[in-house]
């Protein structure tokens, strides 16, 4: 699978942003947690990183998580229509940061909860376009709910970027260990 160079960080910073609501405990905590979040992912344009962004970061979080709680194609499609049309997306061609021309749908110094729905609505739009809806799961690990963006070759990527995979493998280890006494 080809991704533009726009679309592969996109995917990865949706399901980082998702994955910071979690069940007990807000992993975005304030304002700090969201500027360095921003800076991790290095999302274009300005980021004030205010209170009032962290909010209305923290209220995008459930609209983005609904993209990987689809049913099927024809709900994401309509999830993401959704979005581009709240926040009024208007695609351009932009060159940026030694970036070859790509398209961007919100001004550089446009709200940060409104380029972040729009930069995951368009990558996830790309993903339509490419027939790769697949790529977007949930962890295997029982009892975790992080999302997940398969980018593997043979699609086999089963598990969040929080340490799940390696828990999952040692607890196969420890149920093999105690089936042979």
């Amino acid at each position: 699978m080809i991704l533009r160079h726009d679309t592969l960080p996109a995917l990865a910073a949706a399901a980082a942003l998702v994955n910071t609501e979690g069940r007990a405990t807000e992993h975005l905590p304030d304002v700090a947690a969201l500027h360095d979040l921003v800076r991790t992912w290095d999302w274009a344009g300005q980021h004030s990183c205010t209170e009032t962004d962290l909010q209305a970061v923290r209220q995008l979080r459930p609209r983005l998580r609904q993209l990987w709680q689809a049913r099927d194609e024809d709900e994401v499609v309509q999830i993401i229509n959704r979005l581009l049309r709240t926040a009024h997306a208007l695609p351009q061609l932009i060159r940026h940061d030694g970036w070859h021309y790509h398209l961007h749908a919100t001004p550089s110094n446009g709200k940060l909860a409104t380029r972040l729905a729009v930069g995951a609505a368009m990558a996830v739009a790309g993903l339509i376009q490419d027939q790769q809806l697949s790529r977007l799961r949930f962890c295997a690990y029982t009892g975790c709910d992080n999302v997940v963006i398969d980018l593997s070759k043979n699609r086999s990527k089963q598990y969040c970027e929080h340490g799940c995979g390696n828990r999952a493998a040692v607890a196969a280890y420890r149920a093999r260990k105690a089936a042979r006494g």
